[in-house]
């Protein structure tokens, strides 16, 4: 590892440790089930802060963050689906849209298999469902 590798890695563990606290100091105990409920989706300013420029200013945006983070929870399968749900929530906010996120979610079918992407897709629309008619 080089140093700025290194300076990149460490700087990335610190801003997750500081959002962590900031979300709940006392988090480090919380069981994932329903985190979609633990707090609100966050302002399209502060995912773009925390997500977007955070880890690497000249980086990726926060939109695309998310959607890597969504193929990424797709290929994991069911055992993220408290975690899909947040990120699907906080990409719209972000703004993508709901094509975006599916075609995001097909193609991790090559990854993941069909079953991933089928229950993927599932926790997708529900989610879409939830958020109809809000501000979201």
């Amino acid at each position: 590892m080089n140093d700025a590798y290194t300076k990149i890695l460490q700087q990335m563990m610190e801003s997750g440790q500081e959002m962590l606290r900031s979300f709940n100091p006392g988090a480090e105990g919380i069981k994932m089930g329903g985190m979609e409920k633990l707090f609100p989706t966050m302002p399209k300013d502060m995912m773009e802060m925390w997500f977007g420029k955070t880890f690497n200013r000249e980086g990726l945006d926060a939109k695309t963050r998310l959607l890597v983070t969504i193929a990424a929870l797709t290929v994991l399968g069911a055992q993220a689906e408290p975690q899909l749900k947040l990120s699907v929530r906080h990409a719209l906010a972000a703004g993508a849209t709901q094509r975006e996120i599916a075609e995001v979610i097909w193609q991790m079918s090559m990854f993941g298999g069909l079953p991933a992407m089928q229950k993927a897709l599932e926790i997708a629309q529900s989610v879409f469902a939830d958020t109809e008619g809000t501000d979201e």
